[in-house]
């Protein structure tokens, strides 16, 4: 319900509850590779939704009020990401205004298991305030973070990771050599935005995300791209979805 200042009261669940089912169905898509005038289609249309979308701040949508840069496609992957693995933790470098954080905190809501720590050098105010979610302020790839970070992820197992901060290849790859030994067998690093540098569109930015994980891959054998993930085709994440073999 809202009040009168427009604000909106959330009901705890103490003071409600709901029952469901959570179901068991996996799509069994896998559409890539794609053909030669499929991918052109798509590659036209990712140009064109960044050239109509795209303001100063990045791609504009919210999550109950709270601005992120994702795209809708990417979100309901990871809600069906998080429904088949059930991670007990997830970890997010990059919060920038914390829609995203609070949308997989929501999503961990519904499945009835995991948290969020979510990372960013610059926080912004009125990030959003969720009990599951945990603020940890500074450089994805600074020492003191990763330690901080990995000790708050020492009593879990089954751990998520999503890399969406600063986009260059050196602190990409960084990344994914920091954080990548926390990922089970079975579950998924993220490597987000790989569509800069021309991949395809943003040609100006130079070496990024995807030439990190292609970098990262060259000397780890542990992970493998799962283009299953972006079945539903438009993405910003292409060759981003990791899945750990060994």
């Amino acid at each position: 319900m809202t009040n009168k200042t427009g604000e909106s009261k959330v009901q705890s669940k103490s003071q409600l509850e709901y029952e469901y089912k959570i179901g068991t169905f996996v799509s069994e898509d896998n559409l890539f590779p794609l053909s030669e005038e499929d991918q052109e289609t798509l590659d036209n249309f990712h140009r064109m939704y960044f050239r109509l979308l795209e303001k100063k701040s990045g791609l504009q949508i919210s999550w109950l009020g709270h601005q992120t840069g994702k795209v809708p496609a990417d979100l309901w992957i990871y809600q069906e990401m998080m429904t088949q693995l059930r991670p007990d933790l997830i970890i997010e470098c990059g919060t920038h205004w914390g829609g995203s954080a609070l949308y997989l905190a929501n999503m961990c809501q519904l499945i009835g298991t995991g948290r969020v720590i979510t990372i960013d050098l610059y926080p912004k105010p009125s990030r959003p305030h969720h009990t599951l979610i945990e603020y940890v302020n500074g450089s994805s790839v600074d020492p003191q973070v990763v330690a901080q970070v990995k000790a708050a992820a020492a009593a879990h197992q089954n751990i998520m990771v999503i890399l969406d901060s600063n986009h260059t290849k050196e602190h990409v790859l960084g990344e994914l050599e920091a954080y990548h030994d926390l990922v089970p067998v079975g579950g998924y690093l993220i490597v987000e935005d790989g569509f800069l540098g021309g991949h395809p569109s943003h040609e100006e930015y130079g070496p990024g995300p995807m030439e990190a994980v292609d970098a990262f891959l060259a000397t780890n054998d542990s992970f493998v791209i799962d283009r299953s993930k972006e079945r539903l085709l438009f993405t910003l994440n292409p060759r981003g979805f990791l899945l750990r073999v060994k």
